[in-house]
Order: C-alpha cells, then sequence, then structure tokens
C-alpha cells in the first residue's frame, strides 16, 4: 500500500501571498477554480492502492480546512486527514514528529509533496521509475531543467547521466552548480525515517548542554533539502527522476495566475468539463476559461484567455477579463475592465473602471524558464507586478487602478499606480 503527505506549511509562511493568504489559508486559495492543493489530491488519487492522504502543517484547525478536508473526502473516496504540527519544524522535522501516523497500516512507500507547487504530478511515472532502479529501497526526487541563472534560486542536482543517481544535492547555491532542480516532490521508503532520526539524534546532542526551553523544538527542528538529501547524495540511495511536465512555484499572487494558466491548459484533457464554450446566450470565451457553475455572467462579456471566475461572482454587460482570477462573490459592473489582476473576494469595480496588473511570467523564448522570485521592492520602488485587490475592496466608477496592491476593505476614492494601499 502506499500513502502521500502533503506540507501546507502554516500562517507566518505564505508572506508575500498577502493580502490574499489573509482570508483563506495559501494552501486553499483557488487556482484554476479549486483549491490549490485539491490538484495534489486528485493526482495521489488516482495511484492504484492509496490508502490515505495526510496534510501536514502548523494552521490552527478552521472551519474552512474541516470543511475542505470532509468535501475532499467525499470526492475522491478516500481518508484525507489534517496533523498539526506545534509549531514550524522544516520540511523533515514535521514526517518525523508524525512518523508513527505514516508508517501505521504498514505502507511500502509515500510520497511527500511541497503545496506551494503547480505539477502534473508524474506520480506513476515515478513509482516505475523506482521499481526499474532494482532497488525497491531508494529515494526518488523530482527533477527539472531550470536555465543557468535560474537554477540559483532553487535546489540544484549533480546526477549520473546513466543510473540518475544524485552524486551532489546544494540547496540555492551561490555559484552555478547544475542546471537540474528540485521539484519539491519526493518517493520515499520508510527507511527514510532512519537518515532523519540520524539528523534529529545530532541535532538533539548539540542542544543537550544548552539551557533553552524550545531546545527539543530545535532539535525537531529539520530540513529535508539541507540536512538530510545533503547527507545522502553520493551513497548510492537517492535518486533523480526528471520530468518534462510542467511544474512551477506558487510562492506569490503572481505565480498563481501563471499556475492558474497551466492548470487550465491541463484541464483540455483531463477534466474538459471545467472549462467554457462559446454558447447561445453566454459570454463570448477566448481560450481557456474556468465559470463557477453560480456565476452570473452577462452575455456581451468577454472572457479569456486564463481566466477563472468564481463562486457567486457577477460579471455585467461589456465585461472584458483576461488573465486573472476573480474570487468568490465578487462584482465587475458594466463595461469595467481586468488585465493580469487577482480580483478579491466580494469586491466590487465600477463601470468603465480599469483594474491592470503587469504579468511577470517567464521568458516565453526559453524552454526552460521558470518564475522569477519577484521582490517586492526594487531600487525603493514597488516591482511592476500584477494588480492585487483584497477582500470588499470598492473600485469607484471610470478610475484606473494599475500595479497596485490594495489591502482588505478599502474603499477607493481615485485611481492609483504602483502603490500598495494600507
Amino acid at each position: 500500500m502506499l500513502k502521500a503527505v502533503i506540507l501546507i506549511g502554516g500562517p507566518q509562511k505564505g508572506t508575500r501571498f498577502r493580502p490574499l493568504s489573509f482570508e483563506v489559508p495559501k494552501p486553499l486559495f483557488p487556482v484554476a477554480g479549486v483549491p490549490m492543493i485539491q490538484h495534489h489530491i486528485e493526482a495521489c488519487s488516482q495511484v492504484p492502492n492509496m490508502k490515505e492522504i495526510l496534510l501536514i502543517g502548523f494552521y490552527q484547525p478552521n472551519e474552512a480546512v474541516n470543511k475542505f478536508l470532509v468535501a475532499m473526502q467525499q470526492e475522491f473516496k478516500i481518508p484525507v486527514r489534517y496533523l498539526q504540527e506545534y509549531a514550524a519544524l522544516g520540511t523533515g522535522g514535521g514526517i518525523y514528529h508524525f512518523r508513527d501516523q505514516i508508517l501505521s497500516g504498514g505502507p511500502e512507500a509515500f510520497f511527500i509533496m511541497n503545496a506551494d507547487i503547480c505539477s502534473k504530478f508524474p506520480l506513476l511515472e515515478m513509482l516505475d521509475f523506482q521499481k526499474h532502479q532494482g532497488d525497491t529501497h531508494s529515494f526518488i526526487m523530482l527533477g527539472a531543467t531550470a536555465n543557468r541563472t535560474q537554477s540559483l534560486n532553487y535546489g540544484c542536482i549533480v546526477a549520473k547521466t546513466d543510473t540518475q543517481e544524485v552524486l551532489h544535492y546544494v540547496e540555492k547555491p551561490s555559484t552555478f552548480v547544475s542546471n537540474i532542480i528540485n521539484c519539491g516532490i519526493y518517493l520515499f521508503t520508510p527507511a527514510i525515517f532512519q537518515h532523519i532520526g540520524e539528523v534529529f539524534h545530532r541535532n538533539h546532542q548539540q542542544l543537550f548542554l544548552e539551557e533553552s526551553m524550545n531546545g527539543w523544538q530545535r532539535a525537531e527542528m529539520i530540513r529535508l533539502e539541507q540536512d538530510v538529501f545533503t547527507a545522502l547524495a553520493g551513497h548510492g540511495r537517492l535518486f533523480v527522476f526528471k520530468s518534462d511536465g510542467f511544474w512551477s512555484q506558487i510562492k506569490s499572487a503572481g505565480s498563481a495566475i501563471y499556475a492558474s494558466r497551466l492548470y487550465l491548459d491541463r484541464y483540455n484533457t483531463s477534466h474538459p468539463e471545467r472549462l467554457a464554450h462559446n454558447q447561445t446566450g453566454g459570454p463570448i470565451i477566448k481560450g481557456n476559461v474556468y465559470i463557477h457553475p453560480t456565476a452570473t455572467i452577462h452575455e456581451t462579456a468577454v472572457l479569456g484567455p486564463n481566466v477563472s471566475i468564481g463562486e457567486g461572482v457577477t460579471v455585467g454587460g461589456g465585461v472584458r477579463v483576461r488573465e486573472s482570477i476573480i474570487l468568490h462573490g465578487a462584482a465587475l459592473q458594466d463595461h469595467s475592465c481586468v488585465l493580469n489582476s487577482i480580483v478579491g473576494w466580494d469586491s466590487t469595480i465600477g463601470p468603465w473602471a480599469r483594474v491592470e496588473g503587469t504579468p511577470s511570467d517567464p521568458n516565453p523564448n526559453d524552454p526552460h524558464a521558470k518564475m522569477d522570485s519577484e521582490t517586492l521592492f526594487r531600487d525603493g520602488k514597488l516591482t511592476p507586478s500584477i494588480t492585487i485587490l483584497g477582500c470588499n475592496v470598492s473600485v469607484p466608477a471610470e478610475v484606473i487602478i494599475l500595479n497596485s496592491i490594495v489591502l482588505p476593505y478599502k474603499e477607493l476614492a481615485h485611481s492609483f499606480k504602483n502603490q500598495i494601499i494600507l
């Protein structure tokens, strides 16, 4: 049997996702119409012999998380549980802390995946790759090819060309090491806990002499990437499976729009029923568009490409929406225009208003380009990026909001450009 573990982090993570992560835990933010980690759960549910999916993080259990867990179990007919860490324990510490839960029932292997990625999730291919290694006790990590410059922002993998054994692993190196990067999806056997345990005991011995109240927590703070993979590399246990499928991180709100585009494109083969089509009495659809069944869209509105319309959204006549995510309960009034933006829950955009951002997509001419981790400020100025409206923001008629971030519950009175509106 198999299990899967999704590492969802906690509230002090996802700071680059604000103000959107104020309203909903980042892993539940809708990407292509469904919560970010529903894509992970769906991929796991399609793996034969998958018995349980565990979410590990340090969010306080709340109504949104509980509703999500119930909905996932009903839809995919597989147990989905949330295990709450008592503090942020790192990518390795969380799974080590809950190792008894992961190993209960005796799984032969289990997947570990980060929540803040979008991927084709080649889980079956990773299982086949492990079998072809001839050693069922090997550990597999998913790798992708990045360009030389951007590889410095990721964990870099040096592997044997014939066996794909990982010889060397460096997390975010300062100089070029390899263009094969770590994608944050792993296939482990229970033997991995022996290696994580060695790190734990080493940490514990180092902290034993410190008279510190949080010594135990600091001993359990283990990072898979720096503490475990670096030590495992070159010992014939760790292998990389290189994937050609799409993959991207979802670190910032801008990357959520790019991830939405990748998933919407995939819906053409995986979920064609989720994509809207041109039909009599309906809006004009260009490219891949998701519209929630409860949304009300005027027939003269033009949507797409890469648009996701959430639950209960109202879109008036003559509205144009492109490369954007419109969240639950928002209202786009007649002839408004939304480009490269995220419109928050229950926000209102007045007639003839324009909300526009600057896309931060990877270089389309480089097949290995990834999303850049843009800093919020550059040279003392706000970096031009997508426009984000927090929840319950009101944009009046005939104003322009350009490359700006608007915090929740704001009633704007005039136009803004390149500003954070507090």
